[in-house]
């Protein structure tokens, strides 16, 4: 088992209240049908990876998304890089996050950012959209995310500066779509055909 516990950050698919850039064309209940399924391909991938423990650090109710060996914790804090910073404090030790965007996700990809911190002092995924769908710290510090603008084309960039600032040693892993839009939604479901993700978008229209 792999000494790094595996994280996903991911709000209580509800609707109007997650992937609202899906709408329109997708109502919100549609969208929240989306992230839903996204969400669930996601722990799934995380359930089928050798880690030292998984958790999923949600803004929402916890009661749909108990499932054995997988704890919940409560996102913290005003504004995602302290609620980045606080997952990474709350669970202590080395860790890998994702987000629950890119339902393509595969247990080789999480496996490799896992075994990256064991040589790495921090590991970054970059996203096609100037964010990043993977962060990983060995030793959890608030200021790996201070001053990192998030939501922004230049969150990536911005990261990878912090990161060489702190002089952390930084393993970069494949990068990854994520899904903002329904362009995003369409070519994600386009690489993973088999997935929840995919089968839920096959049904909206």
């Amino acid at each position: 088992m792999n000494g790094a516990a595996l994280l996903v950050i991911a709000k209580d698919p509800r609707p109007g209240h997650c992937k609202t850039r899906l709408c329109p064309p997708c109502r919100p209940a549609q969208a929240a049908r989306l992230a839903a399924a996204a969400l669930t391909d996601t722990l799934d991938v995380v359930a089928a990876t050798p880690a030292a423990r998984r958790v999923l650090v949600l803004d929402g109710d916890p009661a749909r998304w108990r499932r054995a060996g997988l704890e919940i914790v409560p996102q913290r804090g005003d504004g995602l890089a302290r609620r980045l910073a606080n997952a990474f404090s709350d669970v202590g030790g080395p860790a890998l996050l994702v987000g629950m965007d890119t339902p393509q996700l595969s247990s080789e990809l999480l496996a490799d950012g896992l075994a990256a911190l064991r040589s790495y002092d921090a590991v970054l995924g970059p996203a096609l959209d100037g964010g990043y769908w993977s962060v990983g710290l060995r030793i959890a510090d608030a200021a790996a995310f201070a001053g990192v603008p998030m939501s922004s084309p230049h969150t990536l960039g911005c990261q990878r500066r912090r990161l060489m600032q702190l002089g952390l040693s930084t393993y970069e892993q494949p990068p990854l779509r994520d899904v903002d839009t329904i362009a995003d939604a369409r070519a994600v479901a386009a690489l993973a055909p088999g997935s929840r993700f995919a089968r839920t978008l096959e049904t909206l229209w």
